[in-house]
């Protein structure tokens, strides 16, 4: 199924992101100035949301509400979770490298 928008696309101002997440804007400021989301900017500066950062905020929210993971540690677990997901990545191109050499050394045997 293809997909309708692009989740990176910057489509929320921050009033209508924190409405949508039920939090107040300066949370949202709040977690910018920590680095755990990165809004992009509008040319007057404004911080615009996507989808995608949306997202990232309710898992920040889950772990903190859901689990009672403070900040820190939240940090901490984004941080290792993207290591993993970019590691994971890295394995899977290094497999299909493997895979590639493997079929052309059957090819000439």
């Amino acid at each position: 199924m293809q997909q309708l928008f692009d989740q990176d696309e910057p489509v929320f101002i921050i009033s209508v992101a924190a409405r949508m997440l039920g939090v107040r804007t300066q949370t949202l400021r709040y977690y910018e100035r920590l680095g755990l989301i990165e809004p992009a900017r509008t040319g007057g500066n404004q911080r615009v949301f996507s989808h995608r950062d949306v997202e990232r905020v309710r898992r920040i929210r889950g772990l903190m509400d859901d689990l009672g993971v403070n900040l820190a540690g939240v940090e901490v677990i984004l941080r290792l979770t993207k290591l993993l997901r970019d590691e994971q990545a890295e394995n899977r191109r290094l497999q299909t490298q493997v895979d590639h050499l493997l079929a052309a050394i059957q090819e000439r045997s």
